[in-house]
């Protein structure tokens, strides 16, 4: 993908990677971008870098609208590998560059560049950079979603540099939001943001309220974010802050995502009379398979239920390795404000629907319980119970839902 204008003289000048599908663990299955940014001012400044994969692709991109050699400011919102790691290859042609980033971004950058040999300027929150007709204006945004993030404003402009926050995981012919909403659908956008924030941006969903109402009481209009992954807001601002608000303050639906894994189908068994009790009481039901589907896929849909049933048969004397693998993950995205339920089939001991209990009781879930679990093969009496379980638990849905 060639560079492309923003605004007059900001420029794109990413790389688009359609080929991945594992970004560190989380599936991506319409690949990604990997945006970075470029003004051609007074002083010709780079905001990020890409990942080294694919830097010659971002450089040959400057060098469609300036010698990279003339890049004078160099500046690093967040040190993650996708964004940082070209960072020296840009350095090997721009050696007396000046860097601006937070404290902790240069403690973290210098354990894979050696910044003694570079002009590295520390910036916190409210201080500017002018480079010629515009000014920079840097914002700290640590723990969104490392310590070391910061936006970068263009105060001329109006333009939020954004670093993660706002992204998509989205590989796409189009660059701005109006445009793919077009050719796709905004519910797609929607979507993808969801996916997003669910899989990544979830455990610091109170950092970045903080953080938005601190950037409202700036004062500052924004009238594009330009984020580091996916499309670029210029269109559908509103929206997406509106999105932001409403995930961070953990919104949901009244609905339910039943969520299993199966050995021998007894647990799979067990699925159908629950969801018929939940969609009896009136309350609408997902059911995924683990090993059918992506897990950040489920983590997205989980995000949006209030309420998430989860089952699994028991081995070894604990949970289905599946089944563990996803609560590990979902603990470490701090999900809250959900009621849960477990269930499950057994042949010796059945201690995977305590387990799971647990492990909801740790994230601080609001628990229904008991849980139901079957010895071997469910039998009529039991998929009775199951049903009789999935109407209770979706009366419970109902009233807890309502108290949210």
């Amino acid at each position: 993908m060639k560079s492309e204008e923003l605004k007059s003289g900001i420029y794109w000048v990413g790389a688009i990677d359609w080929a991945i599908r594992d970004f560190h663990g989380y599936e991506t299955p319409r690949g990604t971008s990997y945006n970075n940014y470029l003004i051609d001012d007074k002083e010709p400044t780079l905001l990020d870098a890409v990942h080294h994969d694919f830097v010659h692709i971002s450089i040959d991109n400057i060098s469609r609208i300036i010698s990279p050699e003339k890049i004078k400011h160099i500046i690093i919102n967040h040190i993650e590998n996708d964004h940082a790691s070209g960072v020296e290859k840009i350095l090997e042609i721009v050696p007396e560059a000046n860097i601006y980033i937070t404290e902790r971004g240069k403690k973290g950058l210098n354990r894979f560049i050696d910044l003694s040999k570079y002009k590295v300027n520390i910036v916190k929150s409210g201080d500017k950079l002018k480079i010629g007709q515009r000014t920079l204006l840097f914002i700290e945004t640590p723990m969104m979603h490392w310590p070391d993030s910061m936006f970068t404003y263009i105060q001329e402009e109006k333009v939020l540099i954004s670093q993660d926050a706002f992204g998509q995981h989205i590989a796409s012919i189009e660059r701005f939001d109006d445009e793919f909403a077009k050719n796709n659908s905004m519910e797609d956008l929607e979507d993808a943001v969801i996916d997003y924030y669910a899989n990544i941006l979830m455990p610091y969903g109170s950092v970045i309220k903080g953080k938005v109402e601190e950037i409202k009481k700036l004062g500052i209009k924004i009238n594009m974010i330009a984020p580091d992954h996916g499309v670029i807001w210029r269109s559908h601002i509103d929206k997406v802050l509106n999105l932001y608000s409403s995930m961070v303050d953990a919104k949901a639906q009244l609905s339910n995502v039943i969520v299993y894994d199966t050995m021998w189908h007894s647990t799979e068994q067990m699925v159908f009379p629950i969801a018929k009790g939940l969609e009896d009481e009136g309350v609408p039901v997902k059911i995924i398979k683990l090993r059918s589907t992506p897990k950040s896929v489920v983590i997205k849909e989980i995000w949006k239920a209030r309420g998430v049933i989860i089952g699994s048969p028991t081995l070894n004397n604990g949970l289905f390795p599946s089944v563990a693998e996803l609560l590990t993950y979902l603990k470490g995205l701090r999900l809250k404000n959900r009621l849960f339920g477990a269930f499950g089939s057994y042949g010796w001991s059945g201690e995977a629907v305590k387990e799971m209990y647990d492990v909801a009781k740790a994230m601080k879930l609001e628990t229904f319980e008991p849980g139901i679990k079957v010895l071997y093969k469910p039998s009529e009496e039991d998929l009775a119970k199951c049903y009789e379980f999935g109407k209770a638990f979706g009366k419970a849905l109902k009233e807890y839902h309502a108290k949210i």
